[in-house]
């Protein structure tokens, strides 16, 4: 008896499509001639990883149920490749790997992967993975699936328009991929988020802190308010709290609220105390917001060097109230100062950002500069192509080959 049942259909056609890509030869062709064994699987080899993240969507043009990677030749990028596949939603993702270490498992599980196989390859593991494609296929057989994600966002200091750039950010992710989106402001003990977007709350991140043994699904939708964009928020008190939120309330909440929200957008302030909570962790898209001045350019290299110096391409920074002309420091120095180039720089537009905060209108719901940035900024994240740039005024663009998978803005912070 077969292992597996053929995949196909009365007709004989293919019904599961597999992409293989691995740049180990050897590696790549044990691993297609296990998957020919199997009736109704069409695979596609791909024998070098895409030289840009950018080119994955052109080089995976056809959709495929699933996708599968060997991850012992670069590690580092492959987890960028996996995480970047599985944003999309389209294909279930699995690794393959000799290294039999948990940790390595656990991290690319985290980035979306939905398989992670030992080589060498056992026909029973192969058939069960293929099993499982072929139903959640099924299941699933229509729509853009999205693949649930976390975005952080951290300022150098106090006062750099981190508030302004998650909130409008989060309003931007929420109406430009028309999925449910969450904004969180962790900015204890006095948040601005709420002010920033114009609401008036009752509840807020003191109370899910408060009841963390009634933390679920039902108990954080009693807490949230809708923003007319669509956008859910938690907000942070209006008034000090003596409430604390130990770490372990921390990444409870956010299991929730990743289990509930197709997107969870985090404003972290400044706080770097939170390091050891799961807002920081690798599969997270975490985005250190600085400005060009001595002291942001000093806090973004400590930090870096200290905290996030293993994150390479994960770490997006963004230069926030860019003015080209008046720079202290020229392109080669703020680079050396934060140790990679800034992937992002928005302008500095100080009369939208004042006139917005003045009428508590989030920037992203107006004609701008800075709102057309952190639009094109919010499709990237989710996976949508760049909409056309107008070429009058502040040219949004790009100093680094990687792609910037979020957002930024500029504003009071």
């Amino acid at each position: 008896m077969s292992i597996l049942a053929p995949i196909s259909d009365s007709a004989g056609s293919v019904v599961l499509s597999v992409a293989l890509i691995d740049p180990d030869d050897q590696c790549r062709e044990g691993v297609a001639d296990a998957l020919g064994g199997f009736q109704g699987t069409k695979v596609q080899e791909f024998s070098s990883f895409p030289a840009d993240l950018d080119d994955l969507p052109q080089m995976l043009d056809q959709r495929y149920d699933a996708v599968i990677i060997g991850v012992d030749s670069d590690p580092d990028y492959a987890f960028d490749v996996v995480e970047s596949i599985c944003a999309q939603g389209n294909s279930s993702v699995m690794v393959y790997s000799a290294q039999t270490q948990l940790d390595l498992a656990i991290r690319f599980m985290r980035a979306g992967a939905r398989e992670f196989l030992i080589l060498p390859l056992l026909r029973a593991d192969i058939a069960g993975a293929l099993a499982r494609v072929s139903i959640r296929r099924t299941a699933t057989p229509h729509g853009r699936k999205t693949s649930r994600k976390l975005f952080a966002f951290l300022g150098t200091k106090g006062g750099c328009g981190v508030t302004t750039i998650a909130s409008n950010f989060a309003v931007a992710l929420a109406q430009e991929s028309g999925q449910k989106t969450l904004l969180i402001d962790f900015g204890l003990p006095l948040g601005d988020v709420a002010i920033n977007l114009g609401m008036v709350t009752q509840f807020s991140t003191a109370n899910a802190f408060q009841d963390t043994a009634r933390m679920d699904g039902n108990f954080l939708r009693s807490l949230l308010v809708k923003h007319s964009s669509g956008l859910f928020v938690l907000p942070a008190p209006n008034e000090f709290s003596p409430v604390e939120a130990p770490h372990e309330a921390i990444d409870k909440l956010l299991t929730v609220a990743r289990q509930s929200f197709d997107y969870v957008v985090v404003d972290a302030g400044s706080r770097v105390d939170l390091k050891g909570t799961a807002l920081f962790e690798e599969s997270v898209s975490l985005y250190l917001i600085t400005q060009v001045g001595v002291s942001e350019l000093r806090n973004a290299n400590r930090l870096i060097t200290q905290y996030f110096s293993a994150r390479s391409r994960k770490l997006q920074v963004v230069i926030n109230r860019y003015t080209p002309h008046a720079l202290l420091f020229d392109e080669k120095q703020i680079a050396k100062a934060l140790t990679r180039p800034a992937l992002w720089k928005i302008p500095d537009d100080f009369a939208t950002a004042r006139r917005t905060r003045n009428t508590a209108t989030p920037i992203e719901l107006e004609d701008s500069p800075i709102s057309r940035a952190i639009r094109q900024m919010a499709r990237t994240a989710c996976g949508l192509p760049a909409s056309p740039e107008k070429k009058k005024g502040f040219s949004l663009f790009r100093s680094f080959s990687r792609p910037a998978r979020e957002a930024t803005e500029s504003g009071e912070g």
